[in-house]
């Protein structure tokens, strides 16, 4: 059984992004693993593993346009089913 079992992944298009920042506010607030925050201050490539993607996607929302959000659970691929 996996810690985290969703996949979350997401672009942000924004102004004055700051890829440090998000990596230090996702440490800090949400429960998860496998963070990347990549990217530059308009465009920031997000893929974290958590039990909440919700929460990540509230947070990101709040930083710019979301979009190609992708949230995939993880313990149904494991069984072989569609995530």
């Amino acid at each position: 059984m996996l810690e985290f079992k969703f996949d979350t992944q997401l672009l942000i298009e924004g102004h004055d992004l700051d890829e440090d920042a998000i990596n230090d506010y996702f440490v800090n607030n949400f429960k998860g693993d496998c963070l990347l925050a990549v990217g530059d201050d308009e465009l920031i490539k997000i893929h974290y593993h958590t039990n909440e993607p919700w929460k990540v996607l509230e947070y990101c929302a709040s930083l710019g346009e979301i979009y190609d959000v992708v949230i995939e659970n993880m313990e149904r691929q494991e069984q072989g089913l569609q995530g």
